[in-house]
């Protein structure tokens, strides 16, 4: 079984790398179908089922699904580690079924899961809460498919674009930072310094609390009129936290999704009627 686990991380990280709408770090979708976006799941693994039927991928070929941050949180085992590596395995198999269409962009917690540096998440210490998890699930193979996990995730792309100005990451560099970023790692190879404080693909993940000023010069840099990002907790699952910017979570049971037609033009006000809460999806 490990080795059936390895293998699926690896068609993954192939396929990551092959979407045929990605140039290097960015996915940039077309003026054509519908994209649903998705915040933080967290290994909630109930509102991950209630996206896919949403979505429903398989009865509407031009839609795309964007998802992020599937690792630490839901599940535990006995000793209480982490599980959420479960859901990403589900995650990875929903995207082998549909390579083109779901896009599973670069999180905090995966950058802290790559490089091995300690995050927290209600008072724990997740990298290592999932470790054990898995040291108790796969035994001596457990290292073998933690490297795994890190290898996927970081083949992941840092960021979605639309042809109506939409764009999608985790978050953004925090004001502080914003000068240290640097645009270009959308257009290369990522490397693993990259992920690692300073980089840039750490700033475009960790940000926290924009302001308005940033956020303008962000869109001008990226050349879009509207964010989505998740990263920030939202308890009523989304948030509006700038003129051009609004925060979604998917990874609680006020968690929602924002469906969206890739050929209109919509303004914040907009895609805020649009969002759907997960609970409402059967």
């Amino acid at each position: 079984m490990p080795q059936t686990i390895v293998d699926l991380l690896n068609k993954g990280i192939e396929a990551n790398n092959t979407d045929k709408y990605r140039r290097d770090n960015l996915i940039s979708l077309p003026a054509e179908g519908s994209l649903i976006v998705t915040g933080d799941l967290h290994g909630h693994c109930r509102n991950f089922e209630r996206i896919v039927a949403f979505a429903d991928l398989a009865n509407n070929p031009d839609r795309h699904v964007v998802l992020q941050e599937i690792i630490h949180g839901g599940p535990e085992d006995a000793l209480g580690g982490c599980l959420s590596y479960r859901l990403l395995f589900d995650v990875v198999r929903y995207k082998l079924s549909f390579p083109d269409r779901v896009h599973i962009i670069m999180g905090n917690h995966d950058t802290a899961s790559i490089n091995s540096s300690e995050v927290m998440k209600d008072g724990r210490e997740m990298n290592r809460a999932m470790r054990m998890a898995l040291e108790r699930e796969f035994g001596k193979a457990g290292a073998d498919v933690d490297l795994a996990i890190k290898q996927y995730l970081f083949s992941q792309p840092l960021a979605v674009k639309t042809e109506n100005r939409i764009w999608m990451s985790h978050s953004l560099p925090g004001d502080r930072f914003v000068e240290k970023f640097d645009p270009k790692i959308l257009d290369r190879q990522l490397k693993i310094n990259d992920v690692v404080r300073p980089g840039s693909a750490y700033l475009l993940t960790w940000g926290r609390r924009h302001s308005q000023a940033m956020l303008d010069k962000m869109a001008g840099m990226f050349d879009i009129d509207v964010f989505i990002l998740g990263h920030q907790p939202q308890e009523q699952g989304w948030g509006r936290a700038g003129e051009n910017l609004i925060i979604i979570a998917s990874n609680h049971n006020h968690g929602c999704l924002i469906p969206i037609d890739l050929v209109q033009s919509y303004t914040v006000e907009q895609l805020l009627e649009l969002i759907v809460p997960l609970a409402s999806v059967s």
